[in-house]
Order: C-alpha cells, then structure tokens, then sequence
C-alpha cells in the first residue's frame, strides 16, 4: 500500500490556492463550466494537486456536456478511492485520491463503454502534465 500523505490544515492552505484548498480540503465544488480542463484537449495524464498522484489519462476523458471534466476510468484503480456521499439530499459516491485523501469530484454509472461509468472531476483538484513527444511522434 501506497504512504499516505499527512499534512496539516496549516500545510495544506500554504501549497493549495483557495479555491483548490475548499474543493480539496472541504469537499466543496467548483462553479461547472468555469474549470481550465473542462475543454483541455492536451495529450498527458492529469495528477492530484496535493500530491502529485496520477489519477486519469487524457485518451479517457470525455465530453459529458456536465461542465466538468470527466473521464471513464483512473489511470489506476487504485489511485482512488471512493465513500458514500449523502450530501445534498441525495446519494452519491465521492473520488478521492487514495494517496493525500483530496476530494475530486464524483462518479457516476453514466459513462461511455466499455466502463460504463463517469468520473466528474473539479479541475481544480488536477494539475496536467503533457505528454512528451518522442521522435518516433513526430
């Protein structure tokens, strides 16, 4: 099993933006249309922005016409975690990064085949990271 990453309230406010630290930290929710990957179309793997973590690749995102980003499976399964979430009245199941416990988003049993499910991430729980392109690319 994976380290887990510990920080403090104190730590994580000083490495996280505001925003990143109430959608990561406090479970909130960024405004849907509003994320800087909502239309990312970049090659690479998106990563935790607490702790580096690879959680999806960009040949499983997709457009959901949801607002956020969204993807059909983690880079590795055991990258996430999930918990119930009854929250807002109704039932759902809440992603988090198995390695620093950020809350991403949410998946939903409404996505593409062959998964069949819909990871609906907060972009600002993400960093990108481009894929290289190698000489046999070009």
């Amino acid at each position: 099993m994976a380290k887990k990453v510990k920080k403090t309230e104190e730590e994580w406010r000083e490495v996280l933006t505001e925003e990143q630290h109430y959608v990561t930290r406090q479970k909130g929710t960024e405004r849907p249309f509003t994320g800087k990957y909502h239309n990312h179309k970049e090659e690479g793997v998106y990563k935790c922005v607490g702790c580096g973590k690879e959680l999806f690749m960009s040949d499983t995102k997709f457009d959901s016409g949801t607002g956020w980003p969204s993807f059909s499976e983690p880079a590795k399964l055991e990258h996430v975690t999930t918990e119930a979430d009854g929250t807002l009245g109704m039932m759902r199941t809440e992603v988090l990064c198995s390695s620093c416990d950020a809350h991403l988003g949410h998946v939903f049993p409404d996505g593409p085949n062959p998964s069949g499910l819909r990871y609906c991430i907060n972009s600002c729980a993400l960093d990108f990271e481009k894929k290289e392109t190698s000489e046999e690319d070009k």
